[in-house]
């Protein structure tokens, strides 16, 4: 290291900031960091963005002063599986000891970021008074927001650029918010309000539009009628982004007639999404944007299959596409026929468990994988599934990156030789050698996660779910899976041997959940003692503030196990025990 600060010191510090810059990740900054003091110390000065994939992995206070320069934030929450409800609601993740931090160490902060955290309006109202530099504010999956949080927001940030509200519960107790951006307000570039249920004052969100000629994404919630959406579209026929919300109404010629014009005075149209109940015969009105779109979200667009097809099979420069199974099989293979820039599918069920399942299949995805040869992202829920399927999707498309298959019956098997779907995920990790996410489903053993382990190198987050024989799936991930970073499990036979033998494994990675396995309270507080580093913590609702009290053998229904240098959190609520290792 001596040589290296050697060397380096012949340039001054501001050339090292200056070749720091092009560092985009995280990981290439911290590699530098480590070359020599020198560097280290460039580095954190330099350093303009942070990533916090746990909030309480580390305190705001010891981020703040590690890199005291930083203008953009993004801090995630709760664990992923907060968002099928396997979280308890008051687990934690507010920010507003975050924010306080931030709002005395990093006073010109631009960008804020926050995904699974409670934001409240006394927390929003601090952000506006305490940041005025900033320009971007986005809050997904969030809770405790509401719309005079948003008022605050909208009086106090005269520099806004986007306002981003993605899946975030928005209470209504403030109607005409949007009337407190001030008149003078001219700096919108993205205005994200899809997730806000109530209606909001049209007019003034017209007259917003109007003055904010920058605005180039406007997601809408789905009180905005087809009228008014004509209205805004003539306001703002630049936009590139755009969400319309509910495109139903009763069908008219005249407003067909607008609806179209509108859209086609759109030339810049890249993105399209939050079509909802929409009436086939308005669908048309869209077609002059399509062959220009990207980016297709009608993952809650409830239209039957011949309307899809005939949308869909017009966007042929789309990379990104999501449907929800109503497109059928056919509607699948109009896509492999038109849409041969794909990168990312997603489609989604429209009644999980309905009586009349649709047509879908896993000819749809063998379709697409053969059809288009650039995807990379797949999420898929189907009822069926066999290991020849995914062996041709492997075959297919190599270069995927993402691969989350969700059967919705569990441990259903190939359906048609009735054996486990081993093979056919196993041809997934052994083929596709860049894959970097992977949920599996369906009926499996503990010889997939052997293939697993062996072969996904890269895989950085794996999601399992009511899957595996026994302890020795649990050790196979753990013990190979070089990359991995995140795995939840529920529903599995894994359990305390496999945890304590690859405690060591944990360490490395960002975090753990586990819920309905086999693991015991006594395994907990052996790992607990065994890697001081780690945050272990035990959860259910139904036992309340008694588990220092429990045995060793008291079964742990959820959980959580991350990477920290923060030590034990102090808001944990009664059903959450953070264990310290001693018995008793």
């Amino acid at each position: 290291m001596a040589a290296g600060a050697g060397w380096a010191s012949m340039f001054p510090d501001e050339v090292w900031e200056h070749v720091f810059s092009f560092l985009a990740a995280d990981g290439d900054r911290n590699a530098v960091s480590i070359v020599c003091r020198g560097w280290y110390s460039i580095e954190r000065r330099s350093r303009r963005r942070i990533f916090v994939g746990n909030c309480y992995a580390v305190a705001p206070a010891a981020a703040i002063h590690r890199f005291p320069n930083v203008r953009v934030v993004s801090i995630k929450g709760k664990p992923h599986f907060a968002d099928f409800n396997l979280v308890p609601s008051d687990w934690g993740g507010r920010a507003d000891a975050w924010v306080t931090a931030m709002a005395e160490g990093w006073p010109h902060l631009e960008e804020l970021s926050l995904k699974r955290m409670v934001v409240t309006d006394d927390c929003l109202e601090f952000i506006a008074r305490s940041f005025k530099n900033i320009r971007v504010l986005a809050l997904s999956f969030c809770e405790g927001v509401s719309t005079a949080g948003l008022a605050a927001i909208a009086a106090n940030c005269r520099n806004l650029r986007e306002l981003d509200l993605r899946e975030t519960g928005v209470e209504e107790n403030c109607v005409h918010w949007l009337s407190h951006f001030p008149e003078s307000f001219t700096s919108l570039v993205n205005l994200s309000i899809a997730s806000i249920e109530e209606d909001v004052n049209i007019s003034v969100l017209e007259h917003l539009v109007s003055r904010c000629t920058n605005l180039m994404t406007l997601k809408l919630n789905y009180a905005v009628p087809l009228d008014r959406l004509v209205n805004l579209l003539r306001r703002a026929p630049q936009l590139a982004s755009l969400g319309t919300g509910k495109f139903t109404a009763e069908y008219r010629p005249e407003l067909f007639s607008k609806l179209e014009s509108a859209f086609a005075i759109c030339k810049s149209m890249k993105s399209l999404s939050g079509i909802c109940e929409a009436v086939p015969e308005y669908l048309p009105a869209i077609y002059p944007v399509c062959d220009g779109l990207t980016s297709l979200n009608l993952s809650y667009a409830l239209v039957d299959g011949p309307a899809l097809i005939k949308l869909v099979s017009r966007c042929k420069n789309v990379q990104r596409l999501w449907v929800m199974d109503v497109i059928e099989d056919d509607g699948l293979a109009a896509v492999a026929s038109s849409c041969k820039l794909l990168q990312e599918l997603r489609v989604f069920p429209c009644d999980p468990y309905g009586a009349d399942p649709v047509s879908l299949t896993e000819h749809g995805l063998v379709t697409v994988s053969a059809g288009c040869p650039m995807l990379q992202s797949v999420l898929y829920f189907c009822r069926q599934m066999t290991n020849a399927a995914l062996i041709a999707v492997a075959r297919n498309s190599p270069n995927l990156t993402c691969f989350r298959l969700c059967i919705i019956e569990p441990r259903t098997p190939d359906y048609v030789t009735l054996e486990p779907l081993d093979a056919g995920f196993s041809a997934i990790v052994e083929s596709c050698k860049d894959l970097r996410r992977l949920s599996v489903s369906g009926l499996l053993t503990d010889n997939v996660f052997r293939s697993i382990g062996a072969a996904a190198n890269h895989l950085e987050m794996l999601s399992v779910a009511f899957a595996g024989d026994s302890d020795a799936g649990l050790h196979y991930i753990l013990s190979g899976c070089k990359s991995l970073r995140k795995l939840e499990i529920r529903d599995c036979p894994f359990g305390d041997k496999a945890l304590l033998a690859n405690a060591a494994k944990l360490e490395t990675m960002r975090s753990l959940w586990m819920s309905s396995c086999s693991v015991s309270l006594g395994a907990c507080r052996l790992l607990a003692r065994k890697m001081p580093w780690l945050n272990v913590e035990v959860m259910d609702e139904r036992r309340g503030g008694s588990w220092a009290s429990q045995p060793d053998d008291c079964p742990v229904e959820k959980l959580y196990v991350y990477r920290t240098v923060a030590g034990p959190r102090s808001d944990t609520p009664p059903c959450v025990w953070t264990v310290q290792g001693a018995i008793g």
